[in-house]
């Protein structure tokens, strides 16, 4: 087994950098620190960006958000709507097609299903951070059931 580093890290703020869809910022996480930070995704220093590869052990990129993987996981959740009129409202909502409207918008009308979607959302967002962590030799199954709040 590889070393772990015990690293305090704030996880709403990883859990952010991992959501955020802003395509204009790169998310890094320090090792060394735990601190979680951005640059302009178009920033025009070689030296930072040199720097950044050269320690890219201790700086660790952020994985960008994965839309299509959130497509999936809409898809899935839709499939599993008993309700036929809200699958279709949904279907039609996530292909475009008319009248369309904001999944989360047509979900405040059902807090069940919307209750049930974050839900999902959640438990596959925590397992893709919490595999990043571990490819990354800052998180093992041991700290989970330990209940450690360091990382």
């Amino acid at each position: 087994m590889a070393f772990v580093h015990n690293v305090e890290i704030v996880w709403d703020e990883l859990m952010d950098a991992f959501t955020s869809g802003q395509g204009n910022r790169v998310y890094f996480l320090d090792n060394q620190t735990g601190e979680i930070f951005f640059v302009p995704s178009n920033l025009e220093d070689e030296e930072f960006w040199r720097q950044m590869e050269t320690n890219r052990e201790r700086f660790l990129e952020i994985p960008r958000f994965d839309y299509s993987v959130e497509r999936q996981i809409m898809s899935g959740f839709i499939g599993a709507i008993e309700d036929s009129s809200l699958k279709s409202l949904l279907g039609g909502s996530v292909t475009g097609r008319k009248p369309y409207g904001n999944i989360n918008d047509i979900l405040s009308f059902f807090p069940n299903e919307h209750e049930r979607l974050m839900e999902i959302k959640d438990e596959f967002l925590t397992s893709r951070v919490k595999q990043w962590l571990e490819v990354n030799n800052l998180f093992t199954v041991e700290s989970v059931s330990n209940h450690t709040s360091r990382i």
